[in-house]
């Protein structure tokens, strides 16, 4: 019988630290949290010093009951969740469930933390060797963290759904990282572009290569050129001006290595060079954690612990990455003393930054057993943590200034910049990611040629450019976790969670991968604004989070944190109930007047957001689509709601209408004409009439662009629901009577199928391709389309016929 359960969070670990622990032990998985509060009721007892409800979760019951039956047989219970907040809490809520009524005095169940940074043989063994008992302070301000979002997200969210629309919901932080890309949107709004000009001198030495030095001073005067009429007086008094060498400077400059991932710097890079969501790096960084099968090793732990703050590093990680960088890169790349990283303030040391667990175990080495993205992710962290060991880059950085006497008698001055690499040092093995382009990467492209002071210079020519100011650049997922990171609003750990929430209540979509507030995220927000305007504020959301800090470290008691915050919380909700504004009963006049009927126009906001409806409601049912968004209706001229659109089928005009799926053009003469048309980025389709009839009432067959596409339908609908389906030429391989036709799923996903379900039941994943398998006599073979290539194979179970086709080849078959 063993003597001792190990509970983990997930089978992944589980299954690598089993092999690690002797037969003695049985190692099992909780699947995360076990315990939380239930979402029928707040849960949390104001009264009582915040007392929270908790109850094991629904489909963890049959779970909890195997735990049970498993420790009954251990007189040990070795806790190892995550080492963090989280973690910590799912140890806790183990223990309190498991311990029965017997105390370890009384022939109970010892119940012991253990917590790991990698998961190698080596951690693992040194972690049992000195079993903890679980940290209160770190499941205090787990459970601070829980209360304080249960209480807003439960108290606001009633509001949000009385007063705009339900299902919506605002959260402690997910509020203020709206609020950040909100007021940012604002801000490019309110830009006011100016105009300014550059004046580059192209000029030749007696060395190659010919280069440009930029307008750099006017006498003491600065180099701003306002417009064009400046730049023409400029290059008007500079025609036939001799280009005087004045002082040549050259410097070294050294370019250090920067530190290991911790958590959001591991987001932030991977957003930037690998095209990842957090959400996905994340994913990915924990599959890497919990252990990959590497041939004959079983399941190996690759990296450290993923949820980190802290730029630490073991010295036995230290000492092996300095060896491989000696022997692969030579010893001049190797530091004298080893880099040292200095962490935030408020850092957790107890863990190392993100690393690969072994510097010898290369990206090369490992491709043949990681997936393609998780290689990717593996080889950043580990050039990132090679890189962070290494000698710095030298540059040499030369800087000519170059005088030029105006013909007026002005002396202008123009300056050139480059640098040329003369060590190459960590840059051998990484370079770090930028968002935008800065002085340095233009210096290492400009080439200048050797000169000397008072040598004078050929000018080839003058190109000025005109330049505009640009507005403050939308956030994507690497710049939005920095600036939260840089405010202190949330944890790394926790901004997965928070990007994807924000996007699944739609309150910021994606556009070309940067994110920009909705209609609704902005109204939700100015709502919200309007009356927590100070518990949403970023710097008070920030104070919070070292409150929790403090929590944790003992400093600070988590009900007296819940006291202040919610004396503060109620005075705002109290307001609000009563002042806040109710979007829902909003009638805002215009001066627009309804094609119908003549009467004046409103603007109301419905399931689909802000829209104009005439004041003649129920009698006339007009409607028309804003194309601005409410918040801005202030600064908007409603009467400039874009080109007219014209029925193709009736000749009315087009009106602007929001559905499910999205705005789109209805005629005006609805119901009489039930004319629509798409309109979108990509997608512009109206509804056309074919001259194909229904089959099932002899009706014109219509063309119509849905949610999955571009589809045929009865034009009768809803009358007739009769939907053609689309064939792909192929009899069915089944039957062998109906034909094989492209469907959807519920999910949208396409599937193909007999035309003569239900009585024949054929489906297939993959299209089905006329050809029989040689190697079984299968009736057809399947299309597949890999990143390895172009492929037919059977789809017989035991039968591994694949051959590789060209495009043009399954385009012909």
């Amino acid at each position: 019988m063993a003597k001792a359960l190990v509970i983990v969070e997930s089978p992944a670990k589980a299954k690598t630290i089993n092999k690690y622990l002797g037969k003695e032990y049985v190692v099992m998985a909780s699947l995360g949290h076990v315990k939380d509060l239930p979402k029928r009721d707040l849960a949390v007892d104001v009264e009582n010093g915040f007392r929270p409800h908790y109850e094991v979760i629904e489909g963890k019951k049959k779970l909890m009951q195997e735990l049970r039956d498993a420790a009954k047989k251990c007189d040990s219970i070795y806790l190892a969740a995550d080492p963090d907040r989280e973690g910590e809490a799912i140890c806790w809520h183990l223990q309190e469930e498991l311990k029965g009524k017997k105390g370890p005095d009384e022939g109970g169940p010892k119940f012991f933390r253990v917590m790991f940074n990698e998961i190698t043989k080596k951690s693992i063994e040194k972690a049992f060797e000195k079993p903890m008992a679980v940290n209160i302070n770190l499941v205090d301000a787990q459970q601070a963290r829980r209360v304080l979002d249960r209480l807003v997200g439960y108290k606001i969210s009633p509001l949000l759904w009385d007063k705009v629309r339900r299902g919506l919901s605002a959260g402690r932080v997910q509020t203020v990282a709206v609020r950040v890309i909100v007021e940012r949107e604002r801000e490019i709004r309110a830009f006011v572009s100016d105009e300014y000009w550059t004046l580059d001198a192209n000029l030749a030495a007696k060395k190659t290569p010919y280069f440009d030095a930029r307008f750099f001073r006017r006498g003491e005067e600065g180099p701003e050129i306002k417009d064009q009429a400046a730049s023409d007086v400029l290059v008007a008094d500079l025609e036939g001006a001799k280009f005087i060498v004045k002082t040549v400077g050259t410097k070294e400059k050294k370019r250090n290595p920067v530190a290991p991932f911790i958590t959001s710097t591991l987001q932030q890079e991977s957003s930037r060079k690998l095209r990842f969501s957090v959400k996905r790096t994340m994913a990915l960084a924990q599959q890497l954690y919990e252990g990959v099968e590497i041939g004959s090793e079983g399941s190996v732990g690759l990296i450290t612990y993923m949820r980190t703050d802290s730029t630490r590093v073991s010295d036995d990680a230290i000492t092996e990455v300095r060896e491989y960088i000696a022997g692969r890169y030579g010893p001049q790349y190797v530091p004298a003393t080893p880099n040292i990283y200095k962490s935030k303030k408020d850092a957790q040391d107890a863990h190392e930054a993100v690393r690969p667990t072994a510097a010898m175990r290369t990206p090369e080495e490992m491709s043949a057993f990681l997936a393609e993205d998780q290689l990717k992710l593996y080889r950043l962290i580990w050039m990132r943590f090679l890189a962070s060991q290494m000698n710095p880059a030298n540059f040499d950085q030369t800087t000519i200034d170059v005088n030029a006497d105006g013909v007026g008698g002005t002396a202008y001055t123009f300056r050139a910049t480059g640098s040329v690499m003369k060590f190459d040092g960590f840059l051998a093995v990484y370079e770090e990611g930028k968002d935008q382009k800065d002085e340095e990467d233009d210096e290492l492209t400009h080439k200048l040629p050797a000169v000397v002071a008072g040598e004078e210079l050929k000018l080839r020519s003058l190109k000025p450019v005109q330049h505009f100011t640009e507005p403050p650049p939308r956030y994507n997922e690497a710049t939005l976790v920095k600036k939260l990171e840089a405010d202190g609003v949330g944890r790394p750990s926790t901004y997965a969670s928070i990007l994807s929430t924000i996007q699944e209540r739609e309150y910021v979509s994606k556009e070309g991968g940067k994110f920009k507030p909705t209609e609704l995220g902005m109204v939700v927000t100015d709502l919200l604004l309007e009356s927590f305007n100070d518990i949403f504020d970023v710097k008070y959301t920030a104070r919070m989070e070292q409150d929790l800090d403090s929590i944790e470290e003992g400093k600070l008691d988590w009900r007296e944190a819940m006291g202040e915050f919610y004396e503060r919380f109620m005075k705002d909700l109290e307001n609000a109930e009563e002042h806040m504004t109710n979007i829902k009963r909003m009638e805002k006049p215009t001066d627009l007047t309804c094609d119908k009927c003549g009467k004046p126009l409103v603007i109301k906001w419905g399931k689909h957001g802000s829209f104009l409806a005439c004041t003649g409601y129920p009698e006339c049912t007009y409607t028309r689509e804003l194309t601005v968004d409410l918040p801005d209706l202030d600064n908007a001229d409603l009467g400039e709601q874009g080109a007219e659109e014209y029925c193709e089928n009736c000749g009315r005009p087009m009106v602007l209408k929001k559905g499910r799926f999205g705005t789109f053009f209805a005629c005006s003469g609805y119901p009489e004409c039930k004319t629509t048309k798409q309109i979108g980025a990509a997608q512009k389709k109206a509804v056309i009439q074919l001259d194909e009839k229904c089959p099932q009432c002899d009706n014109n067959l219509v063309q119509k662009y849905g949610r999955f596409g571009e589809f045929t339908a009865c034009g009768n609908y809803p009358t007739c629901k009769y939907i053609k389906q689309k064939t792909i030429g192929v009899k069915c391989p089944e039957c062998t009577e109906g034909e094989v036709v492209e469907r959807r799923s519920k999910r949208g996903k396409t599937f193909f199928g007999c035309n003569r379900y239900p009585d024949c039941e054929f489906v297939a994943w993959s299209r089905p391709v006329p050809e029989k398998c040689p190697d079984c006599g299968g009736a057809y073979l399947i299309e597949k389309f890999l990143k390895s290539g172009n492929f037919l194979q059977c789809p017989a179970t035991g039968c591994k016929y694949k051959r590789e086709v060209a495009l043009a080849e399954l385009a012909a078959v």
